[in-house]
C-alpha cells in the first residue's frame, strides 16, 4: 500500500495560520480521497458498457450477441 504522507508545515507559526492551514489541508486530503473513490466507481462499473458502445459503432455493425460471445 501507499505510505502515509505528512503535510504538516516544518517550522514555528502561530496557532490561528496554522489552524487554517490544517483546515485546508484537511479539506484537500478529503477531496481527493473523495474523487479517488468516485472515479474507480465509475471505471469499475463503466468500463465493459464502454466497451460494447465502441464495438456496437464500429464497421462492420456487429450484432450485440456477437460481441459478447467469447468466439
Amino acid at each position: 500500500m501507499a505510505s502515509k504522507v505528512s503535510l504538516r508545515s516544518k517550522g514555528k507559526s502561530s496557532k490561528s495560520s496554522s489552524k487554517s492551514e490544517k483546515s485546508a489541508t484537511q479539506a484537500f486530503k478529503e477531496w481527493t480521497t473523495w474523487a479517488v473513490k468516485k472515479a474507480k466507481v465509475i471505471t469499475h462499473y463503466g468500463f465493459i458498457p464502454l466497451v460494447i458502445i465502441i464495438g456496437m459503432n464500429s464497421e462492420p455493425k456487429p450484432q450485440l450477441s456477437q460481441l459478447l460471445s467469447p468466439v
